[in-house]
């Protein structure tokens, strides 16, 4: 929430939060985020090209080079980003791409950086070209360019930065520019995690919020994860109390099941939203093919919402197809669903 609270202050300012150590005295959704690499569960080539990367950095004094993560949400962009800056010791200040809304919001930040210091654009994608602009000599030569007065007065001046990090962070990788994302020197995809490992996470989470969760339950709510760190936290917490409201406070597999039945999550996670959007395919539009658009506006749900939060995993599972004519319905899906499958004749 508090991460939430300062995005949409910096989106209102158009300016970005820094913070010295962004994990002490926060609030209680921040604490289950590992500090150190060392700590970090998953992704197992990304840690190991960033403890590469720093160490040699670190040999050299010099800052690291610049670093893009993309993936769908929730997989650990943004902390990555927190631990860079804890191994590298530099300060973090925190900003996304929508809250850059003029050039001057880029270049008052930039000119406030200091030597080894970590910016983290969060949905870099959706920063405005003509900030964009501005961040190629920043990120290249470590410099901006101002101009002066106009017309026939016009002057140039380029002011020299010091030399910092940029951690740009994307759900939608193809939409960044080619210019831009050839700037980046480091550049790592982040997939969906395993069952073992959101087992590991689970069990630490429940370490850190003090609640007992026995091997069963762990591995039921993995399941119902989509493969995601963010989503197994969050169900654990509503697990959690339901397990000290209507049980004896510690989790198990009944208590599992009961919780994420109120909550929509089925046995495989497909929350009311996923089965919406399978039932809509089917229903609607005998399975599909069909454009994301006409599922969207059958909905009443953003496009972008539908194509970041929910597809990535339907067809990460294979419950979802997308072909170039548009997206179909598998029929696992239909055997998911518990619906009849339907062959076409033609």
């Amino acid at each position: 929430m508090n991460e939430e609270i300062l995005k949409h202050r910096s989106e209102q300012a158009g300016l970005l939060t820094p913070t010295e150590h962004p994990l002490d005295g926060a609030p209680e959704v921040q604490t289950l985020r590992p500090e150190r690499l060392g700590e970090y569960v998953g992704q197992t080539e990304v840690v190991e090209t960033l403890q590469i990367a720093i160490e040699a950095a670190k040999i050299r004094q010099e800052p690291l080079e610049h670093v893009l993560f993309h993936g769908p949400p929730g997989l650990g962009k943004t902390t990555l980003a927190h631990i860079i800056a804890r191994e590298t010791g530099g300060r973090l200040t925190v900003t996304s791409g929508p809250a850059l809304e003029k050039g001057g919001d880029l270049i008052g930040i930039l000119t406030h950086l200091e030597e080894g210091d970590i910016l983290f654009i969060d949905e870099i994608h959706r920063t405005p070209k003509t900030v964009e602009e501005f961040l190629y000599p920043a990120m290249e030569d470590f410099a901006v360019d101002f101009v002066f007065d106009k017309g026939i007065h016009a002057r140039s001046h380029r002011y020299r930065l010091k030399r910092f990090t940029i951690v740009g962070a994307t759900t939608r990788v193809g939409l960044l520019s080619a210019p831009l994302r050839d700037r980046f020197g480091i550049l790592r995809s982040l997939d969906f995690y395993g069952e073992a490992e959101l087992v590991t996470i689970v069990c630490r989470s429940a370490s850190l919020l003090e609640v007992a969760i026995d091997d069963a339950a762990a591995l039921e709510m993995a399941r119902r994860a989509r493969g995601t760190p963010r989503i197994v936290n969050r169900l654990l917490k509503r697990v959690r109390d339901y397990a000290q409201v209507r049980g004896d406070g510690r989790i198990n597999v009944d208590a599992v099941t009961s919780a994420l039945g109120l909550e929509g999550v089925d046995e495989r996670g497909l929350t009311p939203l996923d089965r919406r959007y399978l039932k809509t395919i089917i229903s609607y539009y005998d399975g599909g093919p069909v454009g994301i658009e006409a599922i969207a506006a059958t909905l009443q749900e953003e496009s972008d919402t539908l194509v970041d939060v929910v597809e990535p995993y339907l067809l990460k599972v294979g419950l979802l197809m997308r072909t170039s004519t548009g997206r179909r319905a598998s029929e696992l899906a239909y055997r998911h669903l518990g619906l009849a499958v339907q062959k076409k004749l033609f």
